[in-house]
């Protein structure tokens, strides 16, 4: 990993090779004798000595170029700046340094038309694309250009961050950009097959946990590429038997993220991670159903078998009283009622878009009706009675948490709940869900 060197006088090859290797001693010492060489480049790569510091990593050689440079956005042969080398690399610290340093985020190489943010998804840096995410939120691009836009740059073939993320089998990226608001369905250019979406490119790369992904956040299995195949068709032609399966347009619809709902983009990070268990654990069981059914297929593999409840006491916490199954997790703001992880997604993907304005209205709360504005963490028993010892005085009765409350609300959710009331059941009746 690292740019090789390729320069010809005998000074700059030390020099280089100083840089290369982190030897900051050396480094410091050849600037002091020379300091125009801070200037010269590698003879075919036209690789700077911030260049080669980027993309090995050598952050301390990168500060101590940095002060002597103007600007950190050098173009090597490639017009690459080394903020692209960091990123395809995945150094983050020499990310972070040259964000902090001004590096533009939005510049384009001449090999692909790519940005850095196209290449931390394309090698699956995940913490770089975030930090590259994070910057846009405040340098001139949201300005300039908006955020919503920067996340779904295309580079010179048409292709956005999350179809290379796609295509590459990172799916760690592939979340992080759905969630930071890449387009599920957007079509590319020239990329892969024309007209392919993140979908067709994760099936033809037979990445599971991309497809998964890409369904669970609204992926048209149905869309077609300018050469007329579906996802599915792509995935047979390169034998992603399991792939193919998932995206079969006979098998069942996956449970779809609620994104349009204004409180589910609002939630706290602890709030959305139970949310985004229980859609996985929906979304696994609807899977393995599939995939039996398949021949010489293996069951969905787990990926969140650490995250059940399974080793909460059920008499250190409350059940959730509208499946009495699983431990209540989330709790309605105002309120005050608990539900289950479980429950409470399967609300929010009930939800059917208003026909007029073909909005999204707020799920309301099943036991007293109230519109659900935001969803908090519940907090247990134990956590309760500490802040209770502490504030005894000056305070007021309780509101009773009596969940039974409202039953004619309970009996109208219980049967939309459908099997939802089951640890691991994932399918909500035997309705078609409309997608949000």
């Amino acid at each position: 990993m690292g740019q090789g060197l390729s320069c010809n006088p005998t000074h700059d090859h030390h020099f280089f090779r100083a840089v290369q290797t982190g030897d900051l001693e050396s480094v410091e010492c050849i600037l002091r004798s020379e300091p125009s060489i801070i200037h010269h480049t590698t003879a075919y790569e036209r690789l700077s000595a911030l260049h080669i510091a980027a993309a090995n990593g050598r952050v301390e050689v990168l500060c101590l170029v940095l002060d002597r440079l103007v600007k950190p956005d050098l173009l090597n042969r490639n017009k690459q700046t080394p903020l692209m080398l960091a990123a395809m690399h995945g150094k983050i610290s020499c990310v972070q340094k040259l964000i902090e340093a001004g590096a533009n985020i939005l510049m384009f190489d001449s090999l692909h038309g790519r940005s850095c943010l196209h290449y931390a998804a394309y090698y699956g840096h995940s913490d770089c694309l975030q930090a590259i995410l994070a910057a846009a939120h405040s340098t001139p691009v949201a300005d300039s250009w908006g955020f919503a836009r920067f996340v779904n740059v295309r580079d010179g073939n048409g292709a956005t961050p999350l179809h290379l993320a796609a295509r590459q089998r990172r799916p760690d990226c592939v979340h992080f950009l759905l969630d930071s608001g890449a387009l599920v369905c957007a079509s590319t250019g020239g990329y892969g097959s024309p007209g392919s979406t993140p979908l067709h490119l994760a099936a033809r790369g037979g990445c599971l946990d991309c497809v998964r992904e890409l369904l669970a956040w609204g992926a048209n299995r149905l869309q077609r590429d300018l050469s007329g195949r579906i996802p599915y068709n792509v995935a047979l032609k390169r034998n992603h038997r399991a792939c193919a399966a998932l995206l079969n347009p006979t098998s069942a619809e996956p449970l779809v993220w609620p994104s349009p709902i204004k409180f589910i983009s609002e939630l706290n990070s602890d709030a959305k991670i139970l949310l985004e268990r229980a859609l996985m654990e929906a979304n696994r069981t609807r899977e393995n159903n599939i995939l039996k059914e398949t021949t010489c297929l293996s069951p969905s593999p787990s990926h969140s078998d650490e995250a059940t409840n399974d080793d909460v006491p059920e008499n250190e916490t409350d059940l959730c009283c509208i499946c009495f199954d699983q431990v209540c997790t989330l709790e309605v703001q105002d309120c005050g009622h608990q539900m289950c992880a479980h429950c409470t997604l399967a609300l929010c993907c009930h939800s059917k878009p208003n026909p007029v304005t073909s909005c999204m209205p707020s799920p309301v709360c099943p036991f007293c009706r109230s519109n659900i504005a935001r969803l908090v963490v519940a907090k247990s028993r134990d956590e309760e009675k500490d802040k209770e010892n502490q504030s005894k005085s000056k305070r007021g009765p309780r509101r009773s948490r009596n969940l039974s409350e409202g039953s004619s609300s309970f009996k109208g959710l219980s049967s939309a709940m459908g099997s939802f009331g089951k640890r691991g059941s994932g399918r909500v009746a035997d309705e078609p869900i409309d997608k949000p």
